[in-house]
């Protein structure tokens, strides 16, 4: 794929890079150096620096079987969330939502130990934290971040928590590990979170999971309220049922999306091996 750029302009070593990102898809989520140097065609050597500024900058991260993406992609564009088919369906469900409870809802999903924000609505207000598409934070912090973690089985959880924070944020020192433990256990069963004021004064939310065709938790839907105008009680008792509602909508469709007829059809004159 590299070493086509014909302008005076062109930079090989971006080409490449992005090179390394293309070669992952839905039949190759994750891929080891070697297949990586295979699909991209470059050299072994060239392919390891490469996968690993991109481990550096954050697009993606070593597993044990390879390298895997990480949604920080969605920096890049929204191709990640629109190849799901989540942010179509979710995006009027959010609106209304968001005009029913006049307060800011976002989406996400979880990236080791931290959660990035793949879809946003929000309202003006005045907020200690500034949230974006790809904005990274503490999972164990935030309510997403607590139903996304409540959904792992037991030993995903601990290899999950043992990973370094990226998000850049000081260490969390609110509650211990068995606090943690407990409190993931209560929100697996009620099902839903709270995170009140724990990852900035003055921001408080509500979380719910959004799951996908087989019941499994893919991402997490919040409301979130200025604490000093919106009450715990009143954020559980008038916001949390609105949410619960507009999740169970967007994974009803969701579902519904996946399991839609679908059929690639080649274009005329393309090889079919």
């Amino acid at each position: 794929m590299a070493g086509r750029g014909a302008g005076p302009d062109f930079v090989e070593a971006l080409a490449r890079g992005l090179d390394v990102l293309a070669c992952f898809d839905a039949g190759h989520r994750t891929m080891s150096l070697s297949e990586v140097a295979t699909a991209a065609g470059l050299a072994r050597p060239t392919a390891r620096r490469l996968l690993l500024t991109l481990e550096e900058l954050g697009f993606v991260r070593a597993t044990g079987a390879g390298f895997v993406l990480t949604p920080k992609v969605l920096s890049l564009g929204m191709a990640y969330v629109s190849a799901l088919g989540l942010w179509d369906i979710a995006r009027p469900h959010m609106e209304r939502l968001v005009a029913e409870t006049g307060e800011s809802s976002s989406m996400a999903q979880l990236d080791g130990s931290d959660i990035v924000y793949v879809a946003r609505v929000s309202v003006p207000k005045l907020i200690a934290l500034r949230v974006e598409i790809g904005t990274r934070f503490p999972a164990q912090q935030t309510s997403q971040g607590k139903v996304l973690l409540a959904a792992l089985g037991a030993d995903e959880l601990e290899a999950v928590l043992a990973e370094p924070s990226r998000a850049g944020l000081p260490p969390y020192i609110g509650r211990s590990g068995e606090q943690l433990q407990a409190e993931l256990t209560e929100v697996r069963a009620r099902g839903w979170a709270l995170a009140d004021e724990e990852l900035a004064p003055g921001v408080r939310s509500v979380a719910v999971p959004v799951r996908n065709r087989e019941g499994v938790v893919r991402a997490a839907m919040n409301v979130t309220v200025h604490a000093a105008e919106t009450s715990v009680d009143c954020l559980l008792a008038e916001h949390l049922p609105r949410l619960l509602r507009t999740a169970g909508d967007v994974s009803a469709e969701w579902a519904l999306w996946q399991s839609r007829p679908h059929v690639e059809v080649p274009r005329p004159g393309a090889a079919t091996g």
